[in-house]
């Protein structure tokens, strides 16, 4: 229990109506989980106005009202609190409810287009297997030490964050490491954590459906650097030309990574095969059983935050050696008769290009890549033609699907891929509405040696219709379909 009054220091505060000595046993954005003694921070999101809910909050029990406007309709019993903009003062009144938390942790926010719940996991499971307890917040799972937490959203909302920093340091965490997407920099999800370190990881094609243009999508990433503070670090990746953009305003101690360029920290691939990597990290060679260039640019990144978290660089190198994949990430398998399964979360053209690149690097030149890909519905739509061109160009066979179509018919997605494909790389292509139809179809097309590729869902356990989550697995499927064309 808190008194209003302290957990709004430091809110940018218009005006107040009523009493701040009050009592307050909890914060709720959701006017429907509203209980007696709840503070009720009313957002203007994306799909809906928390303006519009205040009624049924004060209804359901809360004793004071965070808004950036006042309802026509006043209630002498409620505290109104007009604020400059909800969504920061959440984030200020969620670290101060629950007393500050990431100010008693190393917090370190991954953010960039691809390669987030890689990094996040890998700097989990090094500093696990370096004897710290620590915490995860990804788009796969949240955990605190080996306590799972189901992850909803890549970033929870403020309030969350600050319960499970809070509920880290109970169980002795030292390290938190988070996924910080755009969509929770932009929302000010992040605001009010302080944090000891940022990545950038790199910046490509992606959910313009929320951002409109790229240049907002940018801006929105840069932000979490512009207020980092001066004793935290900024690494950014030197490779990406949108490295320095990040970094442009940041206050703090700014180190950079790079396999191609001039950089604080270096390193080469010098092997890339199924059975793992072999690179040079400054200067010292290290064998990885994870796979591809992009997973040598998260083995860097992972070696760097951890170098500047204070940990040995030989002992960060050992430990490195003895990591394994994350679901979903590059996740293969392989049948008796040669025939190799990679299962990747690859949804946009870069990861797409990343993934078949490196199937292409690793390939003998013999076996054909028979690539299944699909584009989400009510998400960005211009990816579409560019991901369907980018698996038909870079794959033998190409089979186009479903993936999430959430509201959208599946077939109009389908026709926005098509729309990418000349008419060479249409007899390249196949399209096949249902999701496990096309993994079966895949399957049945491979030869001995054949490589097949599921992108799109990754570590994803189901298919999201119209509004409901159906069960569905890409790897459980094509394991499945692999061993009965065996037997």
């Amino acid at each position: 229990m808190k008194i209003l009054s302290d957990i709004l220091y430091k809110c940018r505060i218009k005006e107040v109506l009523g009493s701040t000595t009050i009592a307050i046993d909890d914060l709720e954005l959701d006017s429907r989980k509203v209980r007696p003694m709840t503070l009720f921070i009313a957002l203007r999101g994306h799909t809906a106005d928390g303006h519009l809910y205040i009624d049924q909050a004060i209804q359901s029990g809360a004793n004071s009202i965070v808004c950036e406007f006042l309802p026509e309709n006043l209630n002498e019993n409620i505290t109104y609190i007009v604020v400059q903009d909800s969504a920061e003062s959440l984030g200020t009144i969620a670290a101060n409810f629950f007393d500050n938390p990431s100010e008693e942790l190393k917090v370190v926010a991954i953010t960039g287009t691809n390669g987030k719940t890689t990094t996040a996991t890998l700097l989990f499971d090094l500093f696990k297997s370096l004897g710290h307890k620590c915490g995860l917040l990804s788009t796969v799972v949240n955990l605190i030490g080996n306590q799972k937490i189901e992850a909803t959203h890549t970033t929870p909302d403020a309030i969350s964050i600050n319960r499970l920093l809070r509920q880290m340091i109970k169980e002795g965490c030292k390290y938190c490491f988070m996924e910080a997407s755009s969509h929770a920099i932009h929302q000010r999800r992040v605001a009010g954590i302080q944090f000891t370190g940022a990545l950038f990881t790199n910046i490509t094609h992606d959910h313009l459906d929320y951002h409109q243009t790229f240049n907002e999508y940018i801006k929105a990433k840069k932000q979490l650097f512009d207020e980092l503070p001066t004793n935290a670090f900024a690494l950014v990746n030197e490779d990406d030309r949108h490295g320095e953009i990040m970094i442009q305003n940041t206050h703090a101690k700014v180190k950079s990574y790079a396999m191609k360029t001039m950089a604080d920290y270096k390193a080469k691939v010098l092997e890339n095969q199924f059975s793992g990597l072999q690179i040079n990290i400054d200067g010292k060679d290290l064998y990885s059983r994870l796979i591809g260039g992009f997973n040598a640019y998260n083995l860097l990144s992972v070696y760097c935050i951890a170098v500047e978290l204070g940990i040995d660089h030989m002992e960060v190198l050992t430990h490195l050696s003895s990591l394994t994949s994350v679901e979903g990430r590059f996740q293969y398998i392989k049948t008796d008769k040669d025939v190799t399964a990679v299962i990747d979360y690859a949804h946009t053209p870069d990861a797409l290009k990343n993934v078949l690149s490196t199937i292409a690097d690793i390939r003998t030149g013999n076996e054909k890549v028979i690539t299944v890909v699909g584009c989400g519905g009510d998400r960005d739509a211009d990816k579409r033609p560019v991901m369907a061109k980018i698996a038909a160009e870079l794959s033998d066979q190409a089979i186009l699907t479903s993936d999430n179509p959430r509201s959208e018919n599946p077939q109009t997605i389908l026709d926005d891929m098509n729309k990418g494909l000349d008419p060479i790389l249409m007899k390249r292509s196949l399209s096949v509405l249902d999701r496990k139809e096309a993994i079966k179809l895949a399957c049945t097309l491979a030869e001995d040696g054949d490589i097949i590729l599921i992108a799109g869902k990754g570590h994803e356990k189901y298919q999201e219709v119209m509004g409901e989550k159906l069960p569905f697995d890409d790897l459980q499927i094509v394991n499945e379909t692999l061993k009965m064309l065996e037997k």
